[in-house]
């Protein structure tokens, strides 16, 4: 595999090649399970998207109680446990038949992952010194576009086939990658509980940190890029545009190539939190300037200039995302106490299956629905997100310095 795909030797590649695993599943995953729940489980679009949205809801209320299980048990245990989990939550979709079942899996699904990633964030925080953390995770996120998109490629070919067996193979798949991950976190070097510190305050302290919570609001806006490179882009491009419909798959190219290439790059330039906060406020710039230059490709112009158009306002878009994604993971690292990394990152995360459970509802009536006015209006708080970003930190800065002074 490319050196660019993988941070250097020691426990972050290890971290790494989990990525790397259970995104290979992962991806074939996505691109398979609407089709598996409508054609082999018999369930209706309605039923499958109100199931996703109570898991995802139940998943974004795991996030901070598993995160705190991770920091009172041990990080990666709990990353253990929780990716066999997920493993055995994607086996039992293998035999669910019906609507309540589909949403008791779903959920165990989501509140599984929503977990993992909490725990590993906090795996991470603990083997990873404070200043390649950004770094590191800059180069998971290169491995993980890889194998999503090598998953995704080999969920095409079940797709080609459109057989029962051939859905159900991608699934028995993914459980087995989720386990191959346990197995490979399972080898990384063990980390101690971590003991609270006196004074710190009630057990789940991030409910009550206000500025931590007002940076996880300000970043959950910001991740609404993730449904609008999955959705709303794809639906704008095939309706409201005279380009033809491959581009769909050219622009979702485009972004995670991407990102594998680019985004350690990118994140060379976040050091600290003033950096990190202004790398995602030129982030929320270029967003706006994609968005609009989106909406300039519903003039009505021929189909090669909207090409053209698309693929300017795609690529605008991913180094827009790409500084959005390295600044806010240091902002998330360094503003959590190092005691409660698996409580806080557990918060943090939330935005994540907020996004995805309300981004696709938001987003299609803003910008497919609307149209240009739509456009200029998510533009826009993306733009205003990413500014308020950095008083948010600074506020949080403030009152983690009044705390260790009291304490």
């Amino acid at each position: 595999m490319p050196s660019r795909l993988l941070p250097p030797a020691g426990p972050a590649r290890g971290l790494a090649a989990a990525q790397l695993v259970n995104s290979l599943g992962d991806g074939a995953f996505l691109v398979t399970s609407a089709l598996y729940f409508s054609r082999v489980v018999g369930l209706s679009p309605t039923r499958i998207g109100l199931g996703l949205t109570l898991a995802w809801a139940v998943g974004a209320l795991a996030g901070v109680p598993l995160g705190q299980l991770a920091d009172r048990r041990g990080p990666r245990t709990v990353a253990v446990l929780l990716a066999t989990a997920t493993g055995a939550s994607v086996a039992a979709f293998l035999v669910v038949r019906g609507f309540l079942p589909f949403v008791l899996a779903a959920c165990c699904y989501a509140t599984a992952q929503t977990g993992l990633a909490a725990a590993r964030q906090a795996l991470l925080a603990a083997l990873v010194d404070r200043t390649d953390r950004t770094h590191v995770l800059a180069h998971l996120q290169s491995t993980l576009n890889a194998g999503l998109a090598v998953g995704a490629a080999f969920g095409g070919v079940a797709l080609h086939y459109g057989t029962r067996a051939a859905y159900l193979t991608v699934f028995a798949l993914d459980a087995a990658a989720f386990l191959l991950c346990a197995l490979v976190l399972l080898r990384l070097p063990a980390v101690p509980p971590r003991a609270a510190t006196p004074n710190r305050g009630p057990r789940f302290a991030v409910l009550r940190d206000r500025p931590y919570a007002l940076v996880t609001l300000l970043n959950t806006l910001l991740l609404l890029r993730m449904p609008l490179i999955s959705l709303a882009i794809p639906l704008w491009t095939v309706t409201r545009t005279d380009a033809p419909g491959w581009l769909v798959s050219a622009l979702l190219v485009l972004n995670t190539g991407a990102v594998m290439l680019f985004q350690v790059r990118t994140a060379s330039a976040v050091r600290d939190l003033p950096s990190a906060a202004r790398t995602v406020a030129r982030g929320g710039v270029l967003m706006l300037a994609s968005c609009a230059v989106f909406a300039s490709s519903a003039v009505g112009a021929p189909g090669w200039v909207a090409v053209l158009v698309l693929l300017v306002a795609g690529g605008l878009q991913v180094a827009g995302e790409m500084m959005q994604s390295a600044g806010a993971w240091q902002i998330g690292f360094d503003l959590a106490p190092a005691d409660q990394q698996g409580q806080y990152q557990g918060f943090f995360g939330m935005g994540v299956p907020l996004a995805r459970m309300l981004g696709p509802l938001l987003l299609t009536a803003l910008v497919v629905d609307w149209g240009v006015p739509g456009w200029l209006l998510l533009g826009a708080l993306f733009l205003a997100a990413g500014l308020a970003l950095g008083p948010a930190v600074r506020w949080a800065e403030r009152d983690n310095s009044a705390v260790l002074t009291v304490s």
